[in-house]
């Protein structure tokens, strides 16, 4: 499934730090003197780690900056889009879905996506959170989307994604009235799967990931597909997907190594 010598160029990347294995790609948001506000520099990384993992499918490990206990610094995963380069776009820009774009593609990426949040996770940091395919939390996060309150709304996946994760009575109370939620609260509704201490959040994290590489990788990537296909197209597409791994190797392998170890 992957190209173990295929590795992502990052020479160039000035907003993300990038850690690459055999079967995962750690990325953290860099750009902790603005609370790794995303402009247009991260967007245009998000892309590059996009097209790598397009092209070498593997898990994709999403987080911000921690804490900093000896200069005070708090964590964040994302504050939000920049709002001086928000400031200024116009209609065009807005019809060019520049977050919404990259986030997409992140959500349709072949292999699945932890995001792990910690801090404050607002406005397009929460809606990069929710285009993940997992959400793992600490006490201290704070999510919400505050775009009303800057006279625009959150166009980069909140107004649907967050429906379908939370539900429309919870979701209208973050994008309508501006309510953010504390970590317990994204627990109780769903939004994160767990929350761990910070100082474990990246090793729940790789944890998650680990759990997800010992799978089939074919397997996990048509599932993932499939997930996420029109409910008009089940169950065909069901079907259709299980004749293609019937045939795969790996459906023999692993089969068989199951019935062995019954036979002992």
């Amino acid at each position: 499934m992957n190209d173990a010598g295929t590795r992502l160029d990052t020479s160039g990347f000035v907003t993300l730090l990038v850690e690459e294995r055999e079967d995962r790609l750690a990325v953290r948001l860099h750009r902790p003197g603005v609370k790794n506000a995303i402009d247009q520099a991260m967007v245009d990384e998000l892309h590059a780690v996009c097209i790598h993992l397009e092209h070498t499918p593997k898990i994709l490990i999403l987080s911000g900056t921690p804490a900093n206990p000896a200069t005070g610094a708090q964590a964040v995963f994302a504050s939000g889009a920049d709002i001086a380069q928000l400031r200024e776009r116009r209609r065009g820009d807005a019809l060019a879905g520049i977050n919404s774009a990259a986030f997409d593609r992140i959500a349709k990426l072949p292999m699945p996506v932890i995001a792990a949040l910690d801090g404050f996770a607002l406005g397009g940091g929460a809606e990069l959170a929710y285009a993940a395919d997992f959400r793992i939390g600490t006490p201290a996060l704070r999510m919400g989307n505050p775009e009303t309150n800057l006279g625009i709304l959150a166009a980069a996946g909140a107004t649907w994604r967050l429906k379908e994760l939370v539900g429309e009575p919870v979701a209208k109370q973050i994008l309508l009235a501006g309510k953010v939620l504390k970590g317990e609260e994204c627990l109780a509704v769903g939004l994160v799967t767990e929350l761990v201490d910070p100082e474990t959040l990246l090793d729940a994290a790789h944890a998650l990931a680990d759990a997800i590489a010992a799978q089939d990788p074919l397997a996990v990537r048509i599932t993932k597909a499939v997930f996420h296909t029109p409910r008009e197209a089940h169950p065909v597409i069901d079907t259709l997907a299980q004749g293609m791994l019937f045939e795969s190797q790996a459906k023999f392998d692993r089969m068989q190594a199951f019935l062995d170890r019954k036979k002992k």
